[in-house]
């Protein structure tokens, strides 16, 4: 199983890899674009995965949290109890980088990152950067500055600087984008950033064969090759498929392998190719919402039905139910991966802990405030609580009950996509995609069939709940 980060040259290199794996006869299965560094490396140290490509930097300082500038004998010394060992290099360092608009820099006079001080710019960098031991705590106190910073999406933020929206954002320096948009690396001119060589992570326990397999990427790539294919990508418009199988083509004898050996990327797809895929993307988006609402469903209901005359046990239940709704969704999901590991059952658990709230609450609150002159009347005719509950609670609250579960079903709808963040597949995947390429296109081709699937959803319950409601 084959792993990567949610960035281009993540997806790049974990595709390079797998196709020489398969070009060397290893069966292969990809779950690319998982989230961080966090997702990535706790998915193969729980064995969910069997290697993801990384990079010494942000192993020493955003994981292992390494004093100084650590190599890679270092880090693999760190990494033992994790059960975890980093390969042969590939080759090329691709650090952080600090980038401007190229005529904002020449405007401005910026060489280095010394020359943002007080320069009052609109600064906006990646969210793990931001919280990252190696990336903005430790870049503004290196570099005394003090201005305010806001977040963004990586893959967002070269377009948003590139409409004149940020100034300022953090890059990788080996990134296509930064020829696309014209942008300029400010030169670290206090040595901040560490180096980022990139190499395979595998555990520890990885047969033989497989780091033989893997042998000839070490010291095979520089920075101006993997520019150039990344570049490819970005400014081409070719898949990561295509790119890697041109490359393990190109090189096929370098990576031992014979010329005539066959890769497994292909061209790009066509109309009915990426139709064909993204119904799969949307059956199984369905999947996962349906599953997660069947269950929240039916413990929600059965719940609230046990609970809602006691009033104390019931508002506990409400208030648990809201604590879910607290975590946020994407923090929900890395939390999974622990105890559940990545794909469809760590999204099911989550999906369905987001949908408890909106059919507990709206359930215990309807059957609990029926009218009271109905319940008396109910009593004075001799119904016993079950018969109360059946004849008198359940009807009048259907539409609130009903509400609740159309709540519940447009917020697993949304949330779902984000379920690709750890492999479960779905809508969120075309998404996912998109945003590490800047892909308006391939992002709408999530965005919108989500759009539509909850509408549709809303209301197809809107229906049920007038056939079923009591008539006025």
């Amino acid at each position: 199983m084959v792993g990567s980060k949610n960035f281009g040259e993540s997806y790049l290199l974990a595709e390079i890899a797998a196709q020489v794996l398969e070009a060397k006869g290893f069966d292969v299965k990809r779950q690319l674009g998982l989230g961080g560094t966090l997702i990535c490396y706790e998915a193969l140290k729980n064995g969910e995965i069997d290697l993801y490509p990384e990079y010494t930097g942000t192993l020493s300082q955003a994981v292992l949290k390494l004093p100084g500038k650590a190599n890679r004998e270092q880090i693999n010394q760190s990494l033992g109890p994790d059960g975890l060992e980093l390969l042969e290099e590939y080759g090329f360092n691709n650090t952080y980088a600090v980038v401007v608009r190229h005529t904002l820099a020449e405007q401005l006079g910026l060489k280095s990152i010394s020359d943002l001080q007080g320069q009052n710019l609109n600064f906006a960098f990646s969210h793990e950067f931001l919280q990252r031991q190696d990336g903005w705590p430790g870049l503004a106190r290196r570099y005394g500055l003090d201005d305010p910073v806001t977040g963004i999406e990586h893959g967002l933020a070269y377009q948003a600087i590139a409409d004149g929206a940020i100034d300022v954002t953090d890059a990788y320096s080996t990134d296509g984008e930064l020829q696309r948009y014209k942008l300029r690396i400010l030169t670290d001119d206090q040595a901040y950033f560490p180096e980022y060589r990139a190499a395979t992570l595998v555990r520890a326990n990885a047969s033989p064969e497989l780091r033989s397999a893997l042998s000839g990427l070490g010291s095979m790539l520089d920075e101006t090759l993997v520019q150039a294919l990344n570049a490819e990508v970005v400014l081409a418009g070719r898949s990561f498929q295509e790119v890697a199988a041109k490359f393990v083509r190109t090189n096929a004898l370098a990576l031992g392998l014979s010329a005539q050996t066959k890769v497994s990327g292909s061209d790009s797809m066509g109309a009915n190719g990426w139709l064909a895929e993204l119904w799969g993307h949307f059956l199984r988006h369905l999947q996962l919402t349906t599953s997660a609402l069947a269950g929240a469903i039916a413990l929600g209901l059965g719940l609230s039905v046990t609970v809602y005359r006691h009033r104390r046990v019931a508002e506990g239940v409400v208030y648990l139910c809201g604590l879910m709704q607290t975590i946020p969704s994407l923090a929900l999901l890395a939390l999974m991966i622990p105890l559940f590991g990545i794909g469809f059952v760590p999204a099911i658990i989550a999906l369905f802990l987001y949908s408890l709230l909106p059919i507990v609450r709206n359930a215990i609150t309807a059957l609990s405030t029926t009218d009271p002159t109905l319940v008396r009347v109910s009593r004075a005719l001799g119904l016993s609580p079950w018969e109360q509950l059946r004849y008198l609670r359940l009807p009048l609250a259907t539409p609130a009950i009903f509400a609740g579960i159309r709540t519940a079903a447009v917020i697993s709808i949304g949330t779902a996509t984000l379920a690709a963040f750890i492999g479960a597949g779905g809508l969120g995947e075309p998404i996912v995609v998109g945003l590490s390429l800047n892909d308006t296109d391939m992002i709408l081709r999530g965005a919108i069939p989500a759009a539509i699937l909850a509408i549709a959803v809303e209301l197809a319950f809107a229906a049920i709940e007038r056939k079923v409601s009591p008539p006025k």
